[in-house]
């Protein structure tokens, strides 16, 4: 079985993360989406309610008994040697992210050599999407539907709605 793990904080996923999975489900049996506690992030949501977010939004996807999604909180490539996945994958969205992925992707083959990382481009429509600017547009009022799944509206509505009480 060709299994790969998808890493990320997805704080929230977008629609950009589910275009970046649909491209790695034609390329491997089995995809592992490893939401990450990141130290140096401080995130809108916690790590478990990024694992429901996930679990619930990718069942948009016609494939999605074919991924699973975990929490990771230790080296990526140890979680990868677990898992039993030969490859990571990471979604480049501009030229100014290769130059981070790139770097990690040495790191992670310097510790494990035999994980390799491939890089993923999500549709254009998809390339100026972030979090970030999602969970932004979320703050101030905007209307995020063309951007997030329907149950990540609902979350972030309500997570902003107490946020700001």
């Amino acid at each position: 079985m060709r299994r790969a793990i998808y890493p990320g904080s997805f704080d929230p996923i977008t629609y950009g993360h589910l275009d970046i999975l649909s491209r790695a489900l034609r390329i491997f049996d089995e995809v592992i989406i490893a939401v990450a506690r990141n130290e140096n992030k401080s995130p809108l949501f916690t790590q478990e309610e990024r694992v429901s977010l996930n679990r619930e939004a990718i069942r948009e996807l016609p494939d999605h008994e074919r991924v699973k999604v975990g929490s990771l909180n230790g080296l990526l490539v140890e979680y990868a040697k677990e898992k039993e996945a030969a490859t990571i994958i990471r979604g480049l969205r501009a030229v100014s992210d290769f130059e981070f992925e790139f770097q990690l992707a040495l790191m992670n083959r310097k510790l494990e050599p035999k994980i390799d990382t491939i890089f993923l481009m999500p549709k254009d429509n998809y390339t100026y999407l972030s979090s970030s600017i999602i969970k932004e547009i979320a703050k101030m009022g905007g209307n995020v539907d063309c951007f997030v799944p329907p149950c990540v509206q609902k979350a972030l509505k309500k997570k902003i709605f107490h946020t700001n009480l």
